[in-house]
């Protein structure tokens, strides 16, 4: 019985860290319409900017500055939104596929980057050690995931309500004006390519908090763990929660990680062991099904996008014609 809630605080924990990503790639794409692929990118910068900030020292690369937890937290947040702030400013101009293509390349540069920049991420060693919230509190391994859990639990309500907010306020409809139709905003006098840009910028940052997050939790890092299968598994997770809708962001993180972590549990037990190699094939090509059949039956996904009606609508709707 101890074993198997220790499974599901472990579990909940590591879907709760998704969420964080999932919603500023939902802040993004469900909101702004802006086509990242390179999600897993700026996920592995907050990781390791963490991991540099709040680390020990480490003999082989960069770190050991040894700052409290909430600082790398805010820390990690900061890179990611340098590197997008970078990053967008020669990109951002370009829309749809084109985008797409070029953040793809932006995260494999940056997974290449902590391969083979040994003196700054450890390279293909990876970085160890990193600490974790009040580390000294519990002796036990799940008290330290509860505390963990319910410091996850808080912090996804925070990030939650304060992007419904703003994405609830005029800033948020002029998002959504130009994902719908980027030329009538033009010719309401908004600049898209600025509103794209903070778009983007914080999204990013609540992408690499969620690395952070990761890092701390897990406690070791390599340039591994940010594969492009990263970015697959967190669209997913939005397009079957409902992009444009943040319950479905989350709701979205936690049924497709239980998917993943499930499918692999039973590849594991059902597969002969000379087949269980192929166990990570057969996951993928479940969450593809997954992935298909909400496309099919509920193409917004399980929580769509909420319909809403401008005021200026309602006032245009009364207008005699």
């Amino acid at each position: 019985m101890i074993g198997m809630a220790s499974y599901l605080v472990f579990f909940l924990i590591q879907a709760l860290i998704f969420a964080v990503v999932c919603l500023g790639l939902n802040l993004q794409w469900g909101y702004t319409g802006l086509f990242n692929i390179g999600v897993s990118g700026f996920f592995l910068v907050g990781a390791y900017a963490f991991a540099i900030l709040c680390g020990p020292p480490y003999g082989g690369h960069l770190g050991g500055f040894g700052l409290p937890f909430a600082i790398g937290l805010v820390g990690a947040a900061g890179a990611a939104a340098l590197i997008a702030l970078i990053v967008g400013i020669p990109t951002l101009r370009l829309h749809e596929d084109y985008l797409a293509i070029v953040t793809i390349g932006i995260g494999a540069i940056l997974q290449l980057i902590a391969l083979n920049a040994a003196f700054l991420t450890g390279g293909s060693q990876g970085a160890s050690s990193i600490p974790r919230l009040l580390p000294d509190l519990f002796q036990s391994v799940l008290g330290r995931n509860l505390l963990m859990l319910a410091f996850m639990i808080v912090l996804v309500l925070v990030i939650y309500g304060a992007l419904d907010a703003i994405v609830r306020s005029p800033w948020g409809r002029v998002l959504k004006a130009i994902r719908e139709d980027e030329v009538a905003a033009s010719s309401l006098g908004k600049n898209p390519l600025s509103f794209r840009m903070q778009s983007f910028v914080i999204g990013s940052a609540v992408m690499g908090l969620g690395g952070a997050l990761y890092a701390s939790f897990i406690g070791f890092i390599s340039p591994e763990d940010f594969l492009p299968i990263v970015t697959f598994q967190i669209w997913a997770m939005l397009i079957v929660g409902g992009s444009g809708n943040n319950k479905g962001a989350i709701l979205g993180a936690i049924l497709m990680w239980a998917v993943w972590t499930l499918s692999g549990t039973m590849a594991q037990a059902m597969l002969p062991v000379d087949l269980q190699v192929k166990g990570g094939a057969a996951q993928i090509i479940l969450i593809g099904l997954v992935l298909m059949l909400v496309l099919i039956f509920r193409p917004r996904g399980l929580i769509g996008e909420e319909a809403t009606v401008s005021r200026e609508a309602h006032v245009a709707a009364d207008k005699p014609h």
